[in-house]
């Protein structure tokens, strides 16, 4: 599937305040990424460059527990910058980080819930490789091929997402050892799958839906058809994060 970079901006600014409230499994990812980057990387970092920081749910984190230098910060959208007037040492790429020029000689690469959106993951690993000292670290969550699988069953909307085993084969290929990698899957649960579609606006993820167009007959449809997620919690939806950390070999 084609990924159409400027709906995605426009969703996700549109999503802006409301993902904040919203968001609460990126939230839990973030913190769990976090959790696994403390184990696992140096203390201390001259020089970091975060992909789609977003709302800055682990940049917070991060600064609370690592010393760097220097902070680039990347989102599709400058409205971000909003999040982060606590934080020093921040230096902003705003744009498409496929198409942007990467900083040079980092000693960490980190990303929450964001590298699913590339549209080509493995020519953007080898670029972070080159961007990464010797030894340097990627530290990332990403989603596996069961995120939100009731939306695509249902409409055949959602991204094209690598399965645990495909992402290892590409960071390999890159030129990455893999140090730690893990995957689970959170549901959360709903009173009405309305409630479900409003979730995943407040959040941006609808920026995939760009041919989808609801009708009231389409509407009523999903609504009867998302029966079939439904048990004594609620309407389920789940997450299928993975969570990574690798290092570049030399």
């Amino acid at each position: 599937m084609s990924i159409d970079k400027a709906l995605v901006a426009q969703r996700f600014a549109k999503a802006g305040q409301s993902y904040v409230e919203h968001a609460v499994v990126q939230k839990q990812i973030s913190a769990q990424l976090f959790e696994y980057l403390k184990v696992y990387c140096p203390q201390n970092l001259a020089s970091v460059l975060e992909i789609g920081c977003g709302s800055g749910n682990l940049t917070h984190l991060f600064q609370t527990h690592f010393q760097f230098e220097q902070l680039f910060l990347n989102d599709l959208y400058a409205d971000v910058e909003q999040h982060f007037s606590t934080i020093q040492n921040i230096a902003w790429l705003i744009g498409d980080i496929e198409q942007l020029t990467l900083p040079q000689s980092l000693d960490a690469v980190i990303s929450s819930s964001a590298l699913q959106w590339m549209t080509d993951l493995p020519k953007l690993l080898h670029r972070i490789h080159d961007a990464l000292k010797p030894k340097g670290y990627l530290g990332f969550s990403t989603f596996g091929e069961n995120n939100l699988i009731e939306i695509k069953k249902l409409t055949g909307q959602g991204l094209n997402y690598y399965s645990s085993e495909v992402l290892k084969q590409k960071l390999e290929e890159s030129g990455f050892e893999i140090v730690f990698i893990e995957e689970e899957q959170k549901h959360l649960y709903f009173d009405h799958p309305k409630s479900v579609l409003q979730h995943l606006k407040a959040t941006g993820v609808t920026a995939t839906a760009k041919s989808h167009r609801w009708t009231k007959q389409s509407l009523q449809q999903f609504y009867s058809d998302y029966q079939q997620f439904h048990d004594e919690q609620g309407f389920r939806l789940t997450y299928h994060p993975i969570y990574v950390i690798a290092r570049r070999i030399a």
